[in-house]
Parts: structure tokens; C-alpha cells; sequence
């Protein structure tokens, strides 16, 4: 009844311990790998009882499509190399697959996010929703947004009470490189949408993001690792319209 599906690309260190989490929960295990990937994932993956299928990257949304289209089952829980599906969560998702009627076309899943080996509740990082479980022929992406992707449903969607667990960042460079992938990413999207760089927004949109995950998301909650968060969205804020300033250079 239930296929999970994995999009990844060299994620050796991940992904044998994400496959481990859905044990016997699922029919099928696929991962949709980037033809990019360099390290050992393949191997990891058939060790493990996952179907390898490899594939040229065209952008997130584009490979969900791409899983949605390859697994075999009814249902579909979409998992990241870097979450764990949590004993409690598998017992939910397990009894809510196992009702016979009212089922909606998807289901939003609460995730703890763990930054530095610690699980934050402030700053926007929790609950932290996550439209994962779908209803394999009633979900879609958009293929237009290149971040930040979510499925769009021929039909309502429930909420799971249960948590994915996922270990964002676990070293200062990964954080770095992580946020610039994002930043540049938004940036491509802004440009293509007409949006243009102010000189407003190098001090506007940085203030407005760590007083918003700061103050409001009460990001001081989380104390320096909450602070160092916070801070450390605002900054790129910053990058991401220089990126769209340099973006509009480009074209002149």
C-alpha cells in the first residue's frame, strides 16, 4: 500500500539510517538518484533492500514528479536522506493507512527540526509542517518553483500527530553551503517572477527576517543556537539580493 520515495545525491552518510527508519512500513523503498552523485549511495541503497533508479537532475519539484510517476503503490511518503521517520510516526502512519474509508488525499507530518545535535522550538522551526504523505494519483508539483517545493491536491489533506526527526545542520560549513544554495535559488526565482534588487532591501529584509524569527518566532527561545540561527537567515537575506542584483547586471 505504501511506496517511500527518497531524492538524493551523494548522501553515503544519511541515507542507510533513513532507509533503516521505514523498515517494514513500507511495500518499497525507491530512491531517485541524481546521476551527479560520486560517493557510495547506490551501493548503500541496494544493501538495504532499496530499488535504485538513477536519473539526470532537473530540479526538485521535477524529481518528486519523477518518483510519484516510478512508485507502484497507492500511497507515497516522501523522505529526505537526512530525516528519520520516528517509531511513533510509523505506528501512526501505519494504523491511518490501514483504515478502510475517509482517507484524505494527503497528510501533513509535524518535524523536529535538530540543528548542532539540538532540536529547536522557536524561530519558525517547529511544528514545522511537512506535506509528505500523499495519495500517489491525487498529488503534483509545481515545477516552476525551484525551492521550497510542495504538493499541490486533487483533494483535502489531513494532519499526522506524530514527528519526522531532521538533522538539519550538524557542522558550521554545512550550514553555510546549505543557505547559499537557498539564497541564490530564491534569487533565480525572484528574477524570473520580475522582482528587482532596491537598495532598500540590503537593510530592510535582513532586519525584517531576525526580528520575525527572532522576536516574533521567538527564535531566543532556543538560546545561542537559536541567536546564531536567526542571525544567520537574516545575513543571507543579504545574499540573496546581491544574487538578484548581479542576476540583473547579467541582462544589461
Amino acid at each position: 500500500m505504501l511506496s517511500v520515495a527518497i531524492i538524493a545525491k551523494d548522501e553515503a552518510r544519511h541515507i542507510g539510517a533513513a532507509l533503516d527508519s521505514v523498515a517494514g512500513l513500507a511495500g518499497e523503498r525507491l530512491v531517485l538518484l541524481d546521476a551527479r552523485t560520486c560517493d557510495d549511495t547506490a551501493a548503500i541503497c541496494s544493501a538495504h533492500g532499496a530499488r535504485v533508479v538513477v536519473e539526470p537532475w532537473r530540479g526538485f519539484a521535477a524529481q518528486r514528479n519523477r518518483a510519484l510517476e516510478l512508485c507502484t503503490h497507492a500511497w507515497v511518503l516522501f523522505l529526505d536522506a537526512d530525516e528519520r521517520v520516528t517509531p511513533e510516526l510509523r505506528d501512526e502512519i501505519g494504523h491511518v493507512l490501514a483504515a478502510d474509508v475517509g482517507k484524505p488525499a494527503g497528510y501533513w507530518i509535524p518535524r523536529h527540526n535538530q540543528f548542532f545535535g539540538r532540536v529547536l522550538r522557536g524561530g519558525g522551526w517547529y511544528p514545522d509542517h511537512q506535506l509528505r504523505l500523499l495519495r500517489r494519483t491525487s498529488a503534483h508539483y509545481d515545477e516552476a518553483r525551484p525551492v521550497h517545493e510542495f504538493a499541490e491536491l486533487s483533494g483535502p489533506a489531513g494532519y499526522l500527530s506524530e514527528h519526522l526527526l531532521h538533522l538539519n545542520i550538524e557542522r558550521l560549513d554545512e550550514l553555510w553551503h546549505k543557505q547559499r544554495a537557498y539564497a541564490v535559488q530564491e534569487a533565480q526565482m525572484l528574477f524570473r517572477a520580475g522582482r528587482r534588487a532596491r537598495w532598500r532591501n540590503f537593510a530592510g529584509a535582513p532586519a525584517r527576517e531576525f526580528f520575525r524569527r527572532y522576536v516574533r518566532l521567538r527564535g531566543w527561545r532556543d538560546g545561542p543556537i537559536g541567536l546564531l540561527m536567526c542571525a544567520t537567515l537574516a545575513y543571507f537575506e543579504i545574499v540573496k539580493f546581491a544574487h538578484l542584483q548581479g542576476l540583473e547586471r547579467a541582462v544589461r
